[in-house]
């Protein structure tokens, strides 16, 4: 019988709640951020979830 994965509940959060925040923070008419820094650090945070998200889910498991 083959095993599915499930994503990580509390990564797939962090990371729904990032893009969010990222999409609030972009000025769609200046084509900017509103507050630099601050986007900076949701950016680095935002990939790094969805590389662990990824990460988490390509593994599969040893027979």
């Amino acid at each position: 019988m083959k095993t599915t994965k499930t994503p990580n509940f509390f990564i797939l959060m962090i990371s729904l709640v990032l893009g969010r925040a990222l999409f609030n923070q972009f000025n769609f008419e200046q084509m900017q951020f509103e507050n630099n820094a601050l986007a900076a650090v949701y950016s680095i945070t935002f990939v790094l979830s969805v590389y662990f998200l990824v990460k988490d889910w390509r593994k599969t498991p040893k027979k």
